[in-house]
This record gives structure tokens, C-alpha cells and sequence, in this order.
């Protein structure tokens, strides 16, 4: 039984140094796994302690969903097959004391075609291992795989779903009381497939969210001034997802109080801009005072153009802001460009039209604003 099982693990797990490629497997093991006595001096905290890699108080609060492991047999068949995997030891430590009872489950009848039908899937070798440390007591029920197939679909990739199951467990969730629903009714409300990934990806729990929750999650993406099926949408409830009316009223005084805006422009600077509502407060003072203070633009005009906030101060806004100035005040531009122009602009059209046209005039400015956009920000831009 143990050569026979060394046989199909070594067919199912390609060796470490392989390139993570899906692996497809063509045969489990359908001998039936063999009577084990019971070991009378079989201790099951020294076990997860010495082999497991647990902590002691790890070990005690696991051995308790234990009582009927009497034989190191059938965990060490687990262990070789998890590590066989690729999860490191740590890994498999994080996975037992998780779930305790994944040491008891067959590696014949349950791990193994888990593994078969996942690679069917087309995951490689080291996105099984990582949803294996992901999903844990998922890994070892039967509807892993069809669960899996329709995540996939709706993710897009392997690479995405696994991203977003670090922040919440989809597999626990009921796919036809829970999640199709959900996913329904975001499409009712106008969101695309690609829109829904990505939704997905940024929101992860939205999906798993009750029904009713989700509802009224997209009222208060309506009552920011965003409406269903316009392509700020989105945005909106990315913004607006599991917040309160209260906080979300917060949020808005604040930055009412910040940029100095009248209901009508922060009425119009969020629907423009919805994703400022989740910016800290730190960062919009900053923003605050160096539009208003710093560049001089208006409330208003700030407003109209809210999705400058959305741009990083250090790395985009202020740079460009000293080599405009730079240029302006040393009379190397025909004509004033618009501020929001110069922000808004791709980094090559920018770099094309404002730094490349005075390389010999200004032999420094290419210098300057590359060591600015590093946050390495001079007094003033040198000329000479």
C-alpha cells in the first residue's frame, strides 16, 4: 500500500524544479486503503508538536477535534501529500491547525481526485498548493471543483481568484443562494463581466454579501450621484461598499470643510470622483492644500475636475507641477497650459511635450523632474 501510494503521488506532484504549468493526472489509487490498528501509545498532541510542526497550545486546542485518531498512518499519507504539493512546512503547520481534521481525510478518496480535478481545471501545480493553504477545510469537500470552475469563470484567472480569496473564503459560500444571485443583480445593474471581475477583485466579500446588503449598498452608490449603468458606477460601489449612511455623511463633510465646496460641488466633485471617499483624511488635507494653496486652482474648478485627486501627489502631481512652473517662469512656453492638461496627461505625452522640447535650453530638467518623481523634489528646478 505505501509503494503503491508513492507511485500515484510521485505520477500526481511534478518535481519542484518544474515550471508551474498545469499538471493533468490520469490515474488515482483505487485499492482500498488498509485496516490500521490502533496504536495504543499513540499520543496526538506529541504528533502535531513533532510532526506537524504545531505549537503546543496549538497542539492541545487541535488533538480536541481528534478523538478518533489513534495511528500516525493515515496523517503521514496527508502530510507527504501536501508537501508533495509544495506547501512548505509552515504551510502545512498553518493548514493542520486550521483544520485539525484534514488529517484524517483520505488522500486515495478524497485529496487526490480534489487534485485530479483542479488540474482538469487547468491550475498549475503552485495555485492548487496556495489554495490549498487558502481554502483548507475546503480542499477536502466534494464540490471544491465545480465551486471552483464557476469562480474562475467569473474572476477570469487563476492568478485573480487566488488574490482575492486571501481576504475572503468564496468556497463556503452557497453558489445558488448566495453568489449567482449577487451576481444577477449586478449585472440588472448594468456592470459588464469584466466590470464584475474587478468588482470582485477590489471587493471581495460583495459578492458573498447578503442579497438585501447588496441592495442597499448600490441605493447609496445612487444617492452619491452615480447611477446604474454609467461608467463611474463601479467606482461608486467600490467607494460606498460596506459603509454606513453615517460615515459616508462623515466623508463628505469633510471634504466639503477640506476643499471648501458647497453641497452642489461636493455633489459634483463625488460623482465625478467617487473613490475619494475612501482616501484618508491625511491624504486629502495634502491634496487640499496644494491644489488651493500651492497651484492656486479654485474650489470650484477643483470640483469640476475632482479625478485629479485620484493622482499621486508625489509621484505625478507635484513634479509636474515644478517643471511647468520651471518652464513658465524662465519664458520656455508659447502659451499657459491647463494645469488639469498636465495632470491629466499620459507620462510620455508629458514627458513629449515638456521636458524632451527643452533638453538643450534646460540640460538639467530632464534631471530634476526624474529625481521629482523619485520624491526627491529640489527647492527650485535648476536652469544651468
Amino acid at each position: 500500500m505505501i509503494r503503491l501510494r508513492s507511485c500515484v503521488l510521485t505520477r500526481l506532484l511534478s518535481s519542484p524544479s518544474a515550471p508551474p504549468t498545469p499538471f493533468r493526472p490520469h490515474r488515482l489509487l483505487s485499492a482500498a486503503p488498509l485496516a490500521v490498528s490502533p496504536n495504543p501509545s499513540f499520543a496526538v498532541e506529541d504528533y502535531l508538536v513533532a510532526a506537524c510542526g504545531l505549537t503546543r497550545p496549538q497542539a492541545v486546542k487541535a488533538s480536541a477535534k481528534l478523538p478518533r485518531l489513534k495511528s500516525p498512518a493515515n496523517p503521514d499519507a496527508v502530510l507527504a501529500f501536501l508537501a508533495g504539493l509544495g506547501l512548505s512546512a509552515a504551510d502545512v503547520a498553518a493548514v493542520v491547525a486550521r483544520d485539525p481534521r484534514s488529517l484524517c481525510a483520505s488522500v486515495e478518496r478524497t485529496l487526490a481526485p480534489v487534485v485530479v480535478g483542479l488540474s482538469d481545471l487547468g491550475l498549475s501545480r503552485s495555485d492548487i498548493a496556495r489554495l490549498a493553504s487558502l481554502a483548507v477545510h475546503r480542499f477536502r469537500k466534494e464540490d471544491t471543483v465545480s465551486k471552483l470552475q464557476y469562480y474562475l469563470h467569473l474572476f477570469g484567472s487563476s492568478e485573480n481568484l487566488l488574490r482575492a480569496m486571501k481576504f475572503c473564503d468564496f468556497l463556503s459560500h452557497s453558489l445558488e443562494r448566495v453568489v449567482k444571485p449577487n451576481v444577477v443583480f449586478l449585472r440588472e445593474c448594468g456592470l459588464g463581466a469584466c466590470d464584475i471581475a474587478k468588482l470582485c477583485i477590489q471587493r471581495p466579500r460583495m459578492i458573498t454579501a447578503n442579497l438585501q446588503h447588496l441592495q442597499a449598498m448600490v441605493a447609496c452608490a445612487e444617492n452619491i450621484g452615480v447611477p446604474r449603468g454609467s461608467g463611474m458606477f463601479r467606482h461608486a460601489l467600490h467607494a460606498v461598499a460596506f459603509m454606513s449612511e453615517a460615515e459616508i455623511t462623515a466623508r463628505v463633510e469633510y471634504l466639503k470643510s477640506t476643499f471648501t465646496w458647497t453641497d452642489a460641488e461636493v455633489g459634483i466633485a463625488v460623482s465625478r470622483a467617487p473613490l475619494m471617499l475612501t482616501r484618508s483624511k491625511e491624504s486629502l488635507q495634502r491634496r487640499s492644500e496644494f491644489f488651493i494653496s500651492e497651484v492656486g486652482l479654485e474650489p470650484s474648478y477643483i470640483a469640476q475636475q475632482s479625478v485629479l485627486l485620484g493622482y499621486s501627489l508625489e509621484a505625478r502631481l507635484r513634479p509636474r507641477y515644478y517643471a511647468v512652473k520651471f518652464l513658465k517662469e524662465n519664458g520656455l512656453l508659447k502659451r499657459d497650459p491647463s494645469y488639469c492638461t498636465v495632470f491629466k496627461e499620459t507620462e510620455k505625452v508629458f514627458r513629449e511635450n515638456f521636458i524632451c522640447p527643452h533638453k538643450e535650453a534646460a540640460p538639467h530638467l530632464e534631471e530634476d523632474y526624474d529625481a521629482a518623481c523619485k520624491g526627491e523634489v529640489p527647492t527650485n528646478f535648476r536652469f544651468t
